[in-house]
């Protein structure tokens, strides 16, 4: 390797980082038991048998009775046939119920331990900065790191679980990624650079996984494809070890993205040889290689070649140990030495009824209602004789070129069925309402042949619900895009629907915000649904039809054009009243914002109360906010609380949001909503990158979303 390269990654990994708050003794440390079993295994095996145990397909190891450790995919529901499909990640997070998403992956582990799977590859923690050109937004849980950081935890400790039933017969082993800043790329492209201060990885994108070691125990991280600040994420001592392990005490184990470790020396040009870019992973404390290659060169540490390196070089073997004594650790604690695994026949279903009607229910909570001018929805059955459905993302059948349907979104398992938007309105009606069903186009065709057959639809119906947006061929890992308009001729075909006179219900099933701005200045009402798993149509139709009152909110701001970008509600001061700070020709703000939804019902809030108006840096008070049910329908609020530190040592976010929690009020009902109010909500980032509660005046904001017109707000003062 060049010496230049040796003197750089030298001057990198004594780059020293702030310390913080240990873990707690007894999460930090692997349990001692676990610990000797671990140390005399070692010391049986062979160097062939630690090199075999560094990647993830690894086999058992028949001589010493070292079990094989089955890994899988599991964001939503597990990537395999026959299982329970949940809402995508995205439409998990407009639940704003981390509840919700707990028990989706306690139901997840079960279905992953029947089919022998312990090593999960989610969550995925990356937040989201503000680019819908990436494909995998619909991967995340939003823009927002607290957020992500609550849907996250909620994630790990269903799938991993808690105390004495952590990785026991019903739970499996996690593994947040992509660790760390993955999505804050220059050009919306996966896996592209992240060039990024120091201060924005602290406030931005590192708290989710702060969250998952300190709260949840995460088991297993997988860091990022791309650089980070020139540096390859799968090299980075700075980040894995400084930070990761030495700062926030991960003691688990690492494990690489696919291909990775070789793609520093195939992407990345780093090293030039394969056994360099093996030891330059396992130094920085990569300890596990994903690989899924099947070229022998490609799979990095079944190598002879990194075998007779070791060989020749002793002093080497010590980070195979420390790696492997790791993973050795997550197979002891996942029980794997002490049972043999389940025989599986290859037409095993595992998605149970119980798991089915959960994702139905999640499904339910994540829809968000954009518009509904003059209250078009709910449809009333018994005031409507028909009813055209209309549009590309209607109705699918399972593509053939996918392992699942494409409306699921990705890293979707094949589930035993799936319920669409015009399955779950045929469902709805029971034969009572005429349905008449147009595809009207492809979802990314450019031929407007369909057209005719649906204008006919609309006008032989008394209202119009067009199905359409994007599906897995329009987004998703390696499909982002340079524009977000709707693909195809889709908005074409809303506008020959609009022109119809009929009434419209745009319902949306896609992964990303679109710039949709000719269906918010036109189309009366508007459904975001993202993808809602197995269940998706029963629950649009609920919704439809007012058995179901749509309480999501969004998770990401909506562009109004990919000049806007990135567009996101975590801004700071710029200037706004001078005339500056502005486009020349065009709105700066979103067309939708982070927190937004509405209801069928209203919601009135009192003025903010706390219960200390002053308090110490390190003290603590609440602040409280009574929510009414102004409407005549039951209803689900998202009541959000946002922080900001008036006047600070340093710039910060106009707002960041500190607190949420979703309530269900009758109409007429009355609740009351309180926050905590503390270090954790107070505290900044100084000038010395440590976390500190400033002496001054916070102005404390709390409404039904981001925007400041729905924002109640209090100030708080803050004494030494």
């Amino acid at each position: 390797m060049k010496k230049t390269l040796h003197i750089g990654l030298t001057l990198f990994v004594i780059m020293s980082c702030f310390s913080m708050q240990s873990v707690a003794q007894n999460s930090k440390q692997v349990d001692s038991k676990v610990s000797k079993k671990v140390e005399q295994l070692l010391g049986k095996m062979t160097l062939d048998e630690k090199i075999a145990e560094l990647t993830q397909d690894a086999p058992a190891n028949d001589r010493l009775g070292i079990p094989f450790m089955k890994f899988g995919e599991g964001l939503h529901g597990l990537w395999v046939d026959g299982v329970t499909v949940y809402p995508q990640a995205i439409a998990l997070g407009s639940t704003w119920e981390p509840g919700l998403i707990k028990k989706m992956a306690e139901q997840t582990a079960l279905e992953a331990r029947a089919l022998n799977i312990t090593h999960i590859y989610s969550p995925n923690l990356d937040v989201i900065s503000g680019d819908a050109r990436y494909g995998r937004v619909e991967e995340s849980y939003g823009e927002d790191p607290y957020l992500v950081s609550r849907m996250g935890v909620a994630f790990i400790q269903g799938m991993q679980g808690m105390g004495s039933e952590r990785y026991d017969k019903n739970h499996v082993m996690s593994t947040a990624k992509h660790y760390v800043g993955y999505p804050e790329n220059r050009r919306g492209i996966n896996g592209g650079f992240s060039d990024m201060s120091e201060r924005r990885l602290r406030e931005i994108f590192l708290p989710p996984f702060e969250a998952a070691v300190k709260e949840a125990q995460i088991g297993s991280i997988m860091p990022g494809h791309q650089d980070f600040n020139g540096v390859p994420c799968h090299m980075n001592s700075w980040l894995l070890n400084d930070i990761l392990r030495d700062e926030l005490g991960f003691d688990g184990f690492v494990v690489s993205d696919n291909n990775d470790v070789s793609r520093l020396q195939t992407m990345h040009f780093i090293p030039e040889t394969r056994v360099e870019a093996a030891l330059l992973a396992l130094k920085a404390g990569v300890d596990m290689d994903l690989a899924l290659g099947k070229v022998p060169e490609q799979l990095s540490f079944h190598s002879t070649i990194l075998k007779d390196t070791l060989t020749k070089n002793p002093e080497l073997v010590k980070y195979v140990d420390t790696a492997v004594s790791r993973i050795l650790a997550a197979k002891y604690k996942l029980g794997l030495f002490d049972s043999k695994p389940k025989v599986i026949k290859a037409d095993t279903i595992v998605s149970k009824k119980e798991h089915q009607e959960y994702a139905y229910e999640v499904a339910k909570k994540a829809i968000v209602l954009l518009k509904n001018d003059n209250n078009l929805l709910p449809l009333d059955l018994k005031n409507i004789k028909s009813l055209a459905v209309i549009g590309p993302n209607a109705t699918e059948e399972r593509p053939v070129e996918y392992s699942s349907y494409a409306l699921l979104g990705g890293y979707s398992g094949l589930p035993p069925y799936y319920v669409s938007v015009l399955d779950g309105i045929k469902a709805k009606a029971k034969g009572d309402v005429k349905i008449n069903y147009a595809k009207g186009c492809d979802l990314n065709g450019d031929s407007k042949a369909g057209f005719a057959e649906a204008i006919e639809a609309a006008n032989n119906s008394d209202a119009v619900v067009l199905v359409i947006g994007g599906s897995r061929r329009t987004g998703g890992e390696g499909v982002d895009r340079s524009d977000l308009d709707l693909v195809g001729v889709q908005n074409e075909l809303v506008e020959a629907i609009q022109k119809t006179g009929k009434p419209v219900i745009v319902v949306l099933i896609n992964g990303r915000p679109l710039s949709i701005n000719y269906i918010a200045e036109n189309i009366p009402s508007v459904l975001e649904t993202w993808y809602l798993g197995m269940r998706s149509g029963d629950a649009i139709a609920d919704a439809i039809f007012g058995d179901v009152n749509p309480g999501g909110k969004l998770t990401v701001s909506f562009p109004r054009s990919v000049g806007q970008l990135p567009v996101t509600y975590l801004e700071r001061p710029d200037f706004v009243g001078s005339g500056k700070g502005k486009y020349k020709y065009a709105d700066k703000s979103p067309l939708f914002p982070f927190g937004f939804g509405l209801s069928y019902t209203t919601f009135k809030y009192s003025e903010l109360k706390l219960a200390d108006n002053k308090i110490n840096s390190e003290g603590s008070t609440t602040v409280s906010v009574e929510v009414t049910n102004t409407g005549d329908t039951f209803g689900d609020e998202v009541v959000q609380m946002y922080v900001r530190d008036d006047y600070a040592s340093v710039g910060r976010y106009l707002k960041m949001l500190k607190g949420f929690k979703r309530i269900s009020l009758k109409p007429g009902e009355t609740k009351t909503v309180s926050f905590k109010l503390g270090f954790d909500e107070l505290n900044i980032l100084n000038q010395s990158m440590k976390k500190e509660v400033e002496a001054g005046t916070f102005t404390i904001s709390v409404g039904a979303s981001s925007l400041e017109k729905d924002l109640k707000k209090i100030q708080l003062r803050v004494t030494q």
